[in-house]
């Protein structure tokens, strides 16, 4: 369902020669700052060393932020989580995503032992099932708790933020429905006052539909005059694929990507480059 209302909102746009975010109401900004996604365990080496130097060559990249994969143990996740600060400095956003690897219990320790570490969220810490879990995480830390990538459509995310279960929610846009259910998840998060990333996993495809929702969202915090905004997941792990099948391929650049501006998702696809990774 997410591929097929994707590919329409994108002929739809090529039809009217205008990018989809145009369709959507009308673009809030131009350019979105990306996060870095990697840090994951290595089959060798010591996590302490090569997870704290990786950290801070995503620094010297440009990105502003960075998310650690945590999940592997709760003493070893905390001092990863210390190494990866002491690398990138305290000016860096630094979050963390447990792929739902503990109970509350146990995230809830993780939890403890890193909040001084100024944590920008705790992603998954718990199976998506466990609402009373999140809630139970979420009411004994101050680090705010980002869940969703495995939830579904506007219907299944309302038990989740009814339940006020997580503080940011991370619906993605090429799994939880496309643009058209993501646009709707998006209004439901506003109106309960819950911030809305979106998870983004997969090809540019994938990269460029969540931009152009990107850049409708509103702000998290619109009355403040510093308002926080929301971000771009970008995965920055080995990918043959993943640009591969662009044209022209959507990279950061000193940890800011712009929104494609072309008709539809502004993107075209590199028909060769399909036939290249065929079976």
């Amino acid at each position: 369902m997410s591929g097929i209302d994707i590919a329409l909102w994108d002929i739809k746009g090529k039809h009217f020669g205008v990018p989809v975010h145009q369709l959507l109401g009308g673009p809030l900004r131009n350019e979105v700052q990306a996060y870095a996604t990697g840090l994951y365990r290595r089959k060798s080496g010591n996590p302490l060393r090569y997870l704290a130097e990786e950290a801070a060559g995503y620094v010297v990249d440009g990105f502003k932020a960075v998310k650690l994969k945590v999940g592997f143990g709760v003493a070893e996740d905390a001092a990863v989580t210390r190494a990866v600060r002491e690398a990138i400095g305290p000016d860096i956003a630094l979050m963390v995503d447990a792929n739902h690897a503990y109970d509350a219990s146990a995230a809830i320790r993780l939890g403890r032992m890193i909040e001084a570490h100024d944590i920008g969220w705790f992603e998954e810490p718990v199976p998506p099932e466990d609402l009373a879990g999140y809630q139970a995480v979420k009411a004994a830390l101050s680090i705010p708790i980002a869940g969703g990538e495995c939830e579904f459509t506007r219907f299944g995310f309302r038990n989740l933020l009814v339940s006020r279960a997580v503080d940011i929610v991370q619906p993605d846009t090429c799994a939880a429905g496309g643009l058209s259910e993501c646009k709707k998840i998006a209004d439901m998060a506003e109106a309960f006052g819950i911030r809305y990333n979106p998870h983004v996993w997969g090809t540019g495809i994938a990269i460029a539909a969540s931009l152009q929702l990107l850049a409708v969202l509103p702000t998290h915090t619109p009355n403040s005059l510093a308002p926080i905004e929301p971000m771009l997941e970008f995965d920055c792990t080995e990918h043959p694929i993943r640009q591969a099948v662009l044209t022209r391929p959507l990279e950061p650049a000193y940890g800011i990507i712009r929104v494609p501006d072309g008709p539809g998702l502004g993107i075209e696809v590199d028909r060769s480059a399909l036939a290249r990774f065929a079976p």
